[in-house]
């Protein structure tokens, strides 16, 4: 299968590109400078020339608090871009695959959103992201994956957490009232190539199994690396960010595991196999 990727310095598509090796498959990978997704003749030229089977978008605007004040350019990339892509993938008969996120969904909920439950983002992010979700619906086959709080190479929570102890940190002061299912990019990468390979369209959320707190999180890598630090617990009020959370963003991964028979492992093992990886 032939892929094309954007966004492929991220953490996302450094996992696919890897997963994709593993499984046989020939990647394209893009990401700026190379190609802006938001530059609609260039998409159409680079997917024109490398006629994928699948393009799965990983670009976005992932700033979630500096989208606050930074819309246009946020929908720009997460939500009009998309529509040229659609466009693309159309062209020489590819899947186009969304990457998508827990952000559609505005937290309320007490039970673990499913894939046709209303959506109702909160941030000008996560109504960026669903603006893309509906723009890639516009083609002809598509696979939106929504996924959540996502670690891998690259800049992410695990790293933070650590480079605070490893600079010599006794305690963490860490959000304790927002829950949602910490997802390991090499987890998500292979079950978005199981998901292509099989033909899936439509959505699905594809999320490691289980749900957290930000500051459970902290406490299983803490637990991982054997060392002495104390997570303080605050609330989402006290971390006084500009963009809003949603609270309760645990997505329900019932389609997924029908799908390919089975679903993503524990995040408390994905953690550590990260950690191992990454030492």
């Amino acid at each position: 299968m032939r892929l094309l990727v954007t966004g492929s310095r991220g953490q996302l598509g450094k996992a696919l590109a890897r997963v994709a090796a593993e499984r046989g498959h020939v990647f394209f990978g893009y990401d700026l400078p190379d190609l802006d997704i938001t530059d609609a003749a260039a998409v159409m030229s680079a997917i024109d020339e490398a006629r994928p089977d699948a393009v799965i978008n990983c670009a976005a605007f992932t700033a979630v608090d500096a989208a606050e004040n930074e819309g246009a350019r946020a929908l720009a990339v997460n939500g009009t871009a998309v529509a040229g892509l659609a466009a693309a993938a159309d062209a020489v008969g590819a899947v186009l695959v969304q990457i998508s996120t827990d952000y559609v969904f505005d937290g309320t909920a007490r039970r673990p959103y499913r894939e046709d439950d209303p959506v109702n983002p909160q941030s000008v992010y996560g109504r960026t992201k669903l603006a893309g979700e509906r723009a890639a619906a516009a083609a002809r086959h598509h696979l939106v994956a929504r996924t959540a709080w996502l670690f891998g190479e690259g800049g992410n929570f695990v790293d933070a957490i650590r480079r605070q102890i490893e600079a010599g940190a006794a305690n963490v002061r860490v959000v304790s009232d927002q829950r949602g299912c910490p997802t390991y990019a090499e987890d998500l990468a292979g079950a978005v190539l199981r998901l292509v390979e099989s033909g899936v369209e439509g959505t699905v959320h594809a999320v490691n199994a289980g749900d957290a707190s930000w500051a459970e999180l902290a406490q299983e890598i803490i637990r991982r690396l054997g060392v002495d630090v104390t997570v303080i617990p605050i609330t989402t009020a006290e971390a006084a960010r500009p963009a809003p959370r949603p609270a309760h963003a645990v997505l329900d991964t019932s389609r997924l595991r029908a799908l390919l028979g089975d679903g993503l492992r524990p995040w408390q093992e994905a953690v550590g196999d990260y950690l191992g990886r990454n030492g």
